[in-house]
């Protein structure tokens, strides 16, 4: 179960790094705006449940070894749910009123929020790799 506690959190640490800093920016690199950001939008709800299933996944792995690890894996679980079902419709909401205002501000949210899981899952990973 140690074996796939650090899989699981290896996979959650490198899927969000690669979503967040290569996928994302490759396609509003590689698109136009018009175009980028719809793809970002209907991309974003299948990241968030590989994020949410595989902390959770993660964090259950790790309930009998580390209380710690499985505490910061149930927290970014979460948020994840959090994130997806709350904060991403606000956001879509935004965007389709035209809000730049409150876009921005939400999108900000989710960017801390994004970062923070990826300082945690790094964190537990050389946690659990020590």
């Amino acid at each position: 179960m140690f074996t796939f506690a650090l899989l699981a959190t290896a996979l959650l640490f490198g899927g969000m790094v690669l979503y967040s800093f290569g996928f994302a920016a490759f396609i509003f690199h590689a698109l136009p705006a018009d175009l980028a950001g719809p793809v970002i939008r209907r991309a974003f709800p299948y990241f968030y449940l590989f994020v949410l299933f595989t902390a959770a996944a993660a964090m259950v792995a790790t309930l009998g070894r580390d209380v710690t690890a499985s505490l910061i894996l149930g927290t970014i679980a979460a948020t994840t749910l959090f994130a997806r079902q709350v904060l991403m419709p606000a956001i879509n909401r935004a965007t389709d009123s035209g809000d730049r205002s409150r876009f921005k501000t939400l999108h900000a949210v989710s960017v801390l929020i994004t970062l923070a899981h990826i300082a945690g899952s790094g964190w537990v990973l050389v946690r659990l790799a020590s």
